[in-house]
């Protein structure tokens, strides 16, 4: 049985010393028949459901409590119970089984992501594993990668007007950003030219922050060989590329938004999961899941309100750390569903994805 790491243990001692086995049993049940139909249970339909023999009246006693606990809810007046984002949590920390990845899915995701990363640039093999998640869970799949520095091949000034230039910069995996440097008051376009292959002699074939580092031990030989104004744009050059690459948001990539978006839903609960949406492809309340994977052991689940950025829209999430050559973390990927996802198959599903993301970077980078 796989392990992964969750968010909070939180009254589970509580919870199990306060649950006989009957009890377990049943909330069990409760909480697999929401998982696998969505619906709400009934005292006679689990009465019909248990591997004991209990009648109604008595499951309804042992309901009662387990609504008293904050476990179980009604939906709605006269319906059966359903469990509670408590009782999820719950069940997915002390009572889910989760078990491997299933033979046919495993090399489904190997030979896709493989493929893509063969031919194509690591958006591209993130990419994939998005659209696979989404495809596997009949959620959305979500891809959070950090914008780690990148090795530069080429990198140009343009200049834009009297005051600003535009920096392109061209990775070894043919990733292409452009960003904007200040120009100094004065400089012309000789200089501009000068500076932008001073600079380029030393930045190709390292990060931004190498060359920076690298720069900064040849201050002497650069004012022999740049006028002035050349060499304040070099510094100047330099400083606002390193810091753009230390503050950028993370790159996110999501696929299947489509299968969040159900016409059946309340109008309340769509309009949720579209500011879900936009909140992941909008915000910096990113760079916390980024943060907090880096202490992540594994896969982590967020029910409900358990995240912020996702405590509006009511989903579950299954997220993973995926890391680089270097074996740091560089990104998270998962699944954004409903809160009756079927946790026991996807977790695993989600680990596994994770190790083959890592597998790649690391075939990339030698």
């Amino acid at each position: 049985m796989q392990t992964f790491r969750t968010p909070t243990d939180r009254h589970h001692t509580e919870f199990l010393s306060a649950l006989n086995t009957r009890s377990q049993e049943i909330f069990g049940k409760i909480v697999e028949q929401y998982l696998d139909t969505g619906s709400p249970v009934g005292s006679r339909q689990l009465s019909r459901m248990l591997d004991i023999s209990l009648s109604p009246a008595s499951v309804r006693n042992v309901m009662a409590d387990l609504e008293e606990l904050g476990l179980i809810q009604a939906p709605h007046v006269s319906a059966g119970r359903v469990p509670t984002h408590q009782g999820l949590r719950f069940f997915v920390d002390a009572m889910l089984e989760v078990g491997a990845v299933e033979g046919r899915e495993k090399r489904k995701i190997s030979e896709q992501i493989s493929r893509t990363a063969q031919d194509g640039s690591v958006e591209d093999f993130l990419t994939e594993a998005s659209q696979l998640l989404s495809g596997l869970s009949h959620g959305a799949g979500v891809v959070i990668a950090s914008k780690s520095d990148m090795v530069l091949k080429h990198l140009e000034f343009v200049r834009l007007d009297q005051s600003r230039a535009m920096a392109i910069l061209v990775s070894e995996e043919g990733q292409v950003e452009n960003r904007i440097v200040p120009l100094p008051a004065g400089l012309d376009n000789g200089a501009l030219q000068r500076a932008s292959n001073y600079l380029a002699s030393y930045i190709v074939g390292r990060t931004i922050a190498q060359a920076r580092e690298l720069l900064l031990t040849r201050s002497q030989q650069q004012r022999a060989e740049l006028d002035r104004l050349a060499l304040k744009l070099v510094e100047t050059g330099i400083a606002t590329l390193s810091g753009d690459s230390g503050n950028s948001i993370p790159t996110v990539i999501v696929r299947g938004r489509a299968n969040l978006l159900d016409d059946t839903m309340a109008s309340d609960d769509l309009a949720r999961v579209r500011e879900l949406l936009d909140e992941l492809e909008n915000k910096r309340g990113l760079l916390d899941l980024l943060d907090d994977a880096e202490n992540a052991e594994g896969v982590r689940i967020f029910i409900g309100a358990e995240n912020k950025l996702f405590s509006l829209s009511g989903s579950s999430v299954i997220l993973s750390p995926y890391k680089d050559a270097n074996d740091k973390v560089v990104g998270v990927l998962g699944i954004i569903g409903p809160t009756r996802l079927n946790y026991a198959r996807i977790v695993p599903v989600v680990d596994y994805t994770a190790q083959v993301i890592g597998e790649m970077l690391r075939k990339k980078a030698d």
